[in-house]
């Protein structure tokens, strides 16, 4: 007797939904849906995704060994949070590596890889006056990653996800700040136009001072963060959650 063919569109690999599963953990955490110390719904996630737990648990494995999430033993995969000074370290090591990638990038960087920047900038233009700032981190990281791309070289583009990865779990604050969005996006224009003209000095300095702009943003929710506790005084409930987190 004949079987019929399985569907292939009903049966797909797993393999295939875990990269895809992953970015959206990824997006997750940079755009605030699941904070640190927040618990990964396994079955939600899959019943959203309409797919089988099995995929989702593999991405979070992964995830896991970049150091975006963590796990316990019954209890499943968590967020994990970051100290301060590991934020602070990655901001420096990104400033550098930023630095290289534009000084690269200005001496090679092709037509299309310029237009490509320059519809990045756009839209988030478009972003900023919605005001949408999950779609500004979005497109935010593209335009990071397109010049580390146009770099061209295997071993900074082999290093840069590694680094990218934790700063989900942090970077989407520095946004937040009134004016933030604007202001970095205007930071990017002047990326381009360095890029563009071949400026290789001005190009690895801008991107420098770029990552930087976004570690002082960053420095400055601490503050803000602070701030707020101490006008709430010690013994307000806000403030006690805060710090059990």
């Amino acid at each position: 007797m004949l079987r019929r063919a399985a569907n292939p569109a009903r049966t797909p690999r797993t393999a295939s939904f875990v990269p895809l599963i992953q970015r959206e953990i990824e997006r997750m955490i940079g755009t605030g849906e699941l904070t640190g110390g927040t618990r990964v719904n396994e079955s939600t996630l899959a019943l959203r995704l309409g797919i089988s737990r099995g995929p989702v648990r593999e991405a979070c494995r992964a995830l896991e060994q970049i150091g975006l999430l963590r796990s316990e033993l019954n209890r499943g995969f968590f967020v994990r949070e970051v100290s301060t000074k590991e934020a602070l370290d990655l901001y420096d090591i990104r400033a550098g590596l930023f630095g290289t990638a534009g000084r690269l990038a200005a001496a090679i960087v092709t037509t299309v890889q310029l237009r490509g920047l320059e519809e990045l900038i756009g839209e988030m233009d478009a972003a900023i006056e919605a005001p949408d700032i999950a779609t500004f981190y979005t497109l935010n990281n593209e335009f990071h990653r397109q010049v580390v791309v146009a770099s061209d070289n295997d071993k900074l583009i082999e290093l840069y996800p590694l680094l990218e990865a934790e700063l989900h779990l942090f970077r989407r604050r520095g946004l937040v700040l009134p004016g933030s969005m604007r202001t970095s996006n205007d930071e990017h224009k002047a990326i381009l136009d360095a890029l563009r003209q071949g400026d290789c000095t001005a190009a690895a300095r801008l991107l420098e001072r770029h990552i930087l702009a976004g570690k002082a943003r960053f420095l400055r929710t601490l503050e803000d963060d602070s701030a707020t506790d101490a006008r709430r005084g010690p013994l307000d409930p806000r403030h006690l959650r805060s710090k059990d987190r």
